[in-house]
């Protein structure tokens, strides 16, 4: 599949692009690859921080405002439902209107809503607000690819999508950090209100320095009915695997949802063949190399996350560590992602994408087979090893899998690419946590009673163990008040081991995730159409 697209710039005040045979230099700031390298990452930055840090702020924030478990619950569902149905959406919207205008208006959407949930007192405008983060933070992230993709050659495309993995990657690690300091010494507003400086100084950003480029083959129409066909079959999707460990795998409402998002699915397939605009013209899928590229990107997804979701809980219930010192453990995983996403870039542009990526799951699978080693008596030397592989495994998947999918898409829907890489990163994300979650479940309740009886320990009815085995499955002692001291360290005892018994299952469930994603990496190869965007700007 190749491209002869040519590029417009259309923004305030540009010159139109020559063909990406003739790149026109850019003068000044406005359209410089590496300005807008900078621009994208402050506004990326904060949809990904956002990921992982109100995580942190969840207890406080149901604690101030009285809520319940399920209403916190909401604050994170809301938002990542929101931002996976939207994404593709979004990056057709880009395709449209352009990347620069909605860049700008997610950017602008998003700082405000985070505001307004700063300044909630209630915790349905927490949630409301939260919807319209995901929303806007759709917008914004398949729009910064676009730019990328549309201002960066295509010799240093790589090593830029490198330097935009690398934000995405120390945004998601370090949310846990940042949430805990600010948490711990301001307040749970704050973890909201930062948003809006780093909103401001994007939008400011983008508005001197961003350069909208139009692709001539740009889509002219709305696909209203595919919209709406791939909206309902993402969040039917979406929201069984958030609600599948509530409701159960066995659950007809779990499968229910399924059966409808499956053919919510088909019906889009049906219709994207009939409409004479589709929103996602099922002939990009005909390209191996953007197929796998979409798969491969689940896979990691499933594992990264999926496997990181237990270690949290792992390092603060299992080692009683504070949030801001769980998150300094992850520190080497965090730092071998930003050290490996520019050199991935770099080894990309040399070797192509199908050496670093199958090498790069090949690592994270040996990394997850070590984790599931951990017990509650490793040492931090131990887990910085295998949080650190980790770091070094994910680097070129997050930037190979990127191009691959970005590259192998003509310039004319770089946005939709755009949108089909987060959404399979979101949903491979609810799914890891949603199947690794179930795998650990299924492990509480057939060892906690076995575990329990063996150390001697009181007999428990079937609700107390039930609920024994929720507390246990996030690695939390179901200690009662004012049990004995040595009782309690019984307890403490068999709850640890349980849920290490779990989390290693789930790792090794992790890894071998981790092992097909290698064959499917074999399955790429570099973007056949990353020289469209070549256009424009020079280095």
């Amino acid at each position: 599949m190749t491209s002869q697209t040519t590029i417009s710039a259309t923004g305030p005040g540009d010159k139109a692009a020559a063909a990406p045979s003739e790149p026109t230099p850019s003068t000044g700031l406005r359209g410089h690859p590496w300005f807008t390298l900078i621009t994208v990452a402050v506004g990326v930055m904060m949809v990904a921080l956002d990921g992982t840090i109100v995580a942190i702020a969840n207890p406080a924030i149901q604690k101030d405002l009285g809520a319940s478990f399920a209403d916190v619950q909401w604050i994170t569902n809301g938002y990542f439902l929101a931002l996976a149905v939207s994404l593709i959406t979004a990056g057709k919207l880009g395709d449209r209107f352009g990347h620069r205008q909605t860049f700008l208006i997610g950017v602008s959407g998003f700082a405000l809503a985070s505001g307004a949930i700063g300044l909630s007192h209630s915790i349905a405008f927490v949630v409301t607000f939260r919807v319209l983060q995901g929303l806007f933070g759709a917008l914004l992230m398949p729009a910064a690819l676009g730019l990328l993709r549309a201002t960066f050659p295509a010799e240093k495309l790589n090593m830029a999508i490198g330097l935009w993995g690398m934000v995405i990657g120390a945004s998601t690690a370090g949310g846990p950090i940042l949430g805990g300091v600010l948490v711990e010494h301001v307040n749970w507003q704050s973890v909201f209100f930062i948003n809006v400086p780093v909103g401001a100084i994007a939008l400011v950003l983008g508005v001197l320095i961003l350069r909208d480029h139009r692709a001539e083959k740009a889509p002219r129409s709305f696909d209203i009915l595919g919209i709406a066909l791939l909206s309902g079959a993402m969040f039917c999707l979406v929201w069984a695997l958030i609600k599948a460990p509530t409701w159960g795998w066995g659950s007809g409402t779990t499968w229910a949802f399924l059966a409808v998002s499956v053919l919510g699915f088909a019906l889009f397939a049906f219709w994207e063949q009939k409409v004479a605009e589709p929103l996602i013209p099922l002939g990009l899928f005909r390209s191996v190399p953007l197929s796998a590229g979409v798969v491969l990107m689940v896979l990691m997804a499933i594992a990264f996350m999926g496997g990181l979701f237990f270690v949290t809980f792992y390092l603060q219930n299992v080692h009683g560590m504070s949030p801001i010192d769980a998150g300094l453990h992850l520190l080497p995983l965090t730092g071998m992602m930003i050290v490996g996403s520019p050199l991935a870039g770099a080894a990309i542009t040399k070797l192509g994408p199908r050496i670093p990526l199958a090498g790069g799951m090949a690592a994270t699978a040996i990394a997850m087979f070590g984790m599931s080693t951990l017990d509650s008596n490793t040492g931090s030397g131990v887990m910085s090893i295998w949080f650190a592989l980790l770091g070094l495994g994910l680097a070129p998947v997050m930037v190979g899998a990127t191009e691959v999918i970005v590259g192998n898409a003509p310039m004319e829907l770089s946005g939709v690419a755009g949108g089909l890489q987060q959404a399979a990163m979101q949903i491979g994300g609810s799914l890891g946590t949603a199947v690794l979650g179930a795998v650990m479940a299924s492990r509480v309740d057939n060892d906690l009673a076995g575990n329990w009886t063996d150390a001697g320990l009181p007999k428990l009815t079937q609700p107390q163990l039930d609920a024994a085995a929720e507390a246990v499955q996030v690695g939390v002692a179901p200690i009662a008040p004012n049990t004995p001291e040595a009782i309690a360290a019984k307890i403490t005892q068999v709850a640890h081991d349980t849920f290490i018994s779990g989390m290693s299952l789930a790792c090794l469930v992790a890894a071998g995730v981790a092992v097909v994603a290698v064959f499917v990496a074999l399955l790429t190869k570099r973007g056949e159409n990353a020289e469209a965007g070549a256009g424009a700007a020079h280095i």
